[in-house]
Order: structure tokens, then sequence, then C-alpha cells
């Protein structure tokens, strides 16, 4: 483990910039930056989300364990040529995936980021992963990204998509479906 910060100030951004993990100083808007920045954003919405106390046990289990590949996947981003996130990691999300959809009816309609407060925090994060995701993609067109990174994001939305239809069915509020046809009238 490399040094702990004991001064949270250090001053030496002030110049917009910051540093790398491999000590290496880019702008705080690199694309770069931006992509570990998201995939830390993301990790805190997934914090708020399990600040919910009727979160039930199991996605609350899951959930802790994300929050920790997502902070392995920030210092991947953050550390150019460092891995972190497996293909085994990706596989462990889709076998959750496949495990919370079982249950889950198909959908033939869109539905709302809505669906009481645990499954609406959940599709928040959702879309932030999905940012993260995008920027991860930008990065990976001028520097070197591992594609495990962007499949990690990628099921990582796809199951919180699942988790917040579970999350509403759970809460008793069930999804909010998408009426198209409200403006044909």
């Amino acid at each position: 483990m490399g040094n702990r910060l004991s001064k949270i100030y250090t001053r030496t951004g002030d110049d917009g910039s910051t540093g790398l993990g491999d000590g290496t100083r880019v702008g705080k808007d690199s694309a770069r930056v931006t992509a570990y920045g998201t995939v830390d954003e993301a990790n805190s919405a997934i914090g708020v989300l399990l600040a919910v106390p009727s979160v039930p046990d199991d996605i609350r289990a899951l959930l802790t364990t994300v929050q920790h590949q997502l902070f392995d996947l920030g210092g991947e981003l953050c550390i150019p040529g460092h891995a972190a996130i497996t293909g085994d990691d990706v596989d462990a999300l889709e076998r959750q995936l496949d495990h919370y959809n079982d249950d889950l009816p198909p959908l033939k309609d869109f539905i709302l980021p809505a669906g009481g407060e645990a499954a609406s925090r959940c599709h928040l994060a959702r879309t932030i992963v999905r940012r993260a995701e995008r920027e991860t993609v930008t990065l990976a067109r001028h520097d070197a990204v591992r594609p495990e990174a962007i499949r990690y994001l990628n099921r990582l939305s796809d199951l919180l998509f699942v988790l917040a239809r579970v999350l509403a069915r759970a809460d008793g509020q069930g999804e909010v479906l998408w009426k198209h046809e409200r403006r044909h009238s």
C-alpha cells in the first residue's frame, strides 16, 4: 500500500493538474481523470443506495462487493498499465444478473427510473455507471484501456437495471411503465 494521506490539501492541484497513480501529472479535465472520477461517482451513488434500510441483505452484500471492485477499477484507470478487473469479475456479474433476472417477468414496455426510494437510487447509480462506461470508451480511443474494464461497466449497468426492478417489487411500489400512447390522445 502506498503512502496514506495525512494532510488532505496539498495545493499541487491548484494549477488544474492532478497526479495519476504512477506519479504522472495530467489535467484534471483529462479523459483519464474524467473516467476514473465517474467510476468514483458511481461508487458513491451505490453507497447512497446502500443507505436505504430496506435494501435486502443479499443485494446489500452484492453491492458492497461491487463497491470494492469499482474502487479497484478506479485504481486501474488511475494507473496507466495497471490491471485490477478480471474476466472472472465480469463473469460473476453475469451470474448475478442471470440469478436476479430469472424471477422477473419479461419486459414488454420501457420502465421509468422510479419504483420507490431504493429502486430510484439504483436507477441513478445505473445511469452514472453508463456514463462511466462512455467516458472509459472515450479514454480507450486514445489511450490503453483493458477491455475487461469496459465489459465490467457494461455488465454492471445491466445488473443495476435488473436490481432496480427487483427493488421496485421488493418495496411494494412496482415498476412504473412508460406510457408512450399518452401523447396520441
